[in-house]
Order: C-alpha cells, then sequence, then structure tokens
C-alpha cells in the first residue's frame, strides 16, 4: 500500500508553505507594534536563517556567476532582506489582514506584469481575469481603508506592500533567469544579504532588543529564520516538483485568508465586509491568475 503518494505530500507541502506565510505575517505584525523593532526582526531573519544553512553555503558556494548588475543585486539582497524589511516596516502602519491581500496577493499581478515588459511573455486571457480580480479587490482592501479612516497612516503601510511585492516579482524572473536551484538561490541571499545588512541594522541604533526576553528572541528567530526563510521554500519547492507550479501557486490564494482569519482571531483586527470581499476577490484572483484552470 502506498502511503506517501506524490499527489499526498505535494498537496500537503503547499498547505504548510501558504500557512507559514500566513503565520509569518501575523507574527510579524505582533513583533512589530508590541515588543520589536523592525529592524530587530530582520536582523533575527537574517542571522537565523544565515546559520541554519551555513552547510549548504558550504556545500553549494555563494558566488552569483554570468549575471548582470540589477540581477546580482535582486539574487543577493533582493529576496533575502528587501523585500521582508518592506513588507516588515508595511506592517507596523498596517494590519495583517491587509498584508496577506495586498502582499503576497499581489504577487501574480505583479510577477505578470514585469514578466510581459522585462521577458514579452503573454498572458492567458482567463489568467488576465484572474489578475484583475487581484487588482480590484486590492484596491477595495486598500482604498476602503483610506477612505474610512479606520486607522491612522494605514495606506503607507499598503504602499510598502505594494513595493515590497513588486521588488520580489522582479527578483522571481530574475531567478528563473539564472538557472539557479531554489536551495541555491536561498544560501545566496542569506550570505550576502546577512554580511551586508547586519553591520547596517546594528549601527542603525534600533537594534537593543531592550523590551523582549530570549524566549521571545528565540521564538521570533524560528518564525523568520527556520520558518519563513527556509522551511516555507523548502516545502512551496517540494510541492511544485510532487504537483506542478500551476497547482502550487493556486494554494497562494489561501494565504489572504489564513492572514484575515488570524488577524481577527489572534490580533483582534477589524473584519468589515468590505475587507472580507476584498481580500475573497484577491484570493480568486491568484486562484485563476495561477493558471490551474489552464488545459
Amino acid at each position: 500500500m502506498k502511503y506517501h503518494s506524490p499527489r499526498l505530500v505535494g498537496i500537503s507541502t503547499a498547505l504548510a508553505a501558504v500557512t507559514i506565510w500566513a503565520v509569518f505575517l501575523l507574527g510579524t505584525r505582533w513583533g512589530v507594534r508590541g515588543i520589536f523593532t523592525v529592524e530587530e526582526i530582520l536582523f533575527l531573519r537574517l542571522l537565523s536563517g544565515a546559520l541554519i544553512t551555513i552547510p549548504f553555503m558550504i556545500k553549494l558556494g555563494v558566488l552569483v556567476r554570468n549575471q548582470g548588475l540589477i540581477s546580482t543585486l535582486m539574487l543577493t539582497i533582493g529576496s533575502s532582506a528587501v523585500f521582508p524589511y518592506f513588507v516588515s516596516l508595511g506592517l507596523f502602519y498596517a494590519p495583517a489582514s491587509d498584508a496577506g491581500a495586498i502582499a503576497p496577493g499581489m504577487l501574480p499581478f505583479w510577477t505578470a506584469l514585469f514578466s510581459w515588459i522585462l521577458l514579452g511573455e503573454v498572458v492567458s486571457n482567463r489568467r488576465i481575469m484572474g489578475l484583475g480580480f487581484i487588482l480590484f479587490g486590492a484596491l477595495v482592501v486598500g482604498l476602503w481603508q483610506i477612505v474610512s479612516g479606520s486607522e491612522s497612516g494605514v495606506w503607507k503601510g499598503h504602499l510598502l506592500f505594494l513595493l515590497g511585492a513588486g521588488l520580489f516579482s522582479v527578483y522571481t524572473i530574475h531567478f528563473r533567469r539564472s538557472g539557479l536551484s531554489p536551495t541555491h538561490g536561498l544560501v545566496i541571499g542569506l550570505f550576502w544579504g546577512t554580511i551586508t545588512f547586519l553591520p547596517i541594522l546594528t549601527l542603525s541604533g534600533n537594534i537593543g532588543f531592550q523590551e523582549v526576553n530570549w524566549y521571545d528572541i528565540l521564538n521570533m528567530s524560528i518564525l523568520q529564520g527556520l520558518l519563513n526563510a527556509v522551511l516555507a521554500l523548502l516545502f512551496y519547492s517540494i510541492a511544485v516538483q510532487q504537483i506542478g507550479a500551476a497547482q502550487a501557486r493556486a494554494f497562494g490564494a489561501l494565504t489572504p485568508i489564513l492572514a484575515l482569519i488570524g488577524g481577527v482571531l489572534f490580533l483582534e483586527e477589524a473584519i468589515t465586509l468590505t475587507k472580507t470581499v476584498g481580500v475573497c476577490l484577491v484570493a480568486f484572483g491568484v486562484l485563476l491568475a495561477s493558471g490551474v484552470f489552464e488545459k
């Protein structure tokens, strides 16, 4: 009897990846609104992720070869430091439920747009429809928060989410063109992001850990480094191998939903009908844009 079919493994790892992404948003929002600074969270993410992946750095190497300047910057510090910093800073201003719709939710939109601009890739009509749902849903979430004035400065968080998602989509395009494996790309980013930004973060004056204890530091290191920076990528890569890229991407539609539910249950974030509709529109758009319904 076959207990571990490829499809079961793929579905399980895809669910694990999107759950970690949602928990990352929730945990970061809790941290930056409470006891951690944004710089402290990024510091823990880089340091813990780099320490965990040292064996892979030694085995695979950390040099980037045959890449242009923009590609090199994206592969070395883009996903490991720049994107997480903007999203973490955005979570200081805006709720995790908004982040789920505007940060990971908008990734398919930005990726398709930049793939068309930079690579000339053609998108099918069905996926264009999905991208339209994503954009409309994100606008519903963002504009409603601004118009209603429910929280001061929330628009800053939305802009940071958009910026982070846009930069990460550019990174994904350069990563695809680089020919690197997911693990190799991960260790390159963690190595260069760590040696570049740890000194900068230390000199910023915002690293002190004065409001936290060792238990808090350990938990945040596990969330940021082990779970989000390492295991989420590993699980997603396994899912792509087992069930295909389109179906793996389709599970990303759950991230905005999980962030919305988690924000309400664990962070006591306000939920409105308008926000719920916007998040659901984004989730449906992500499902369509994933290509899972393509023949």
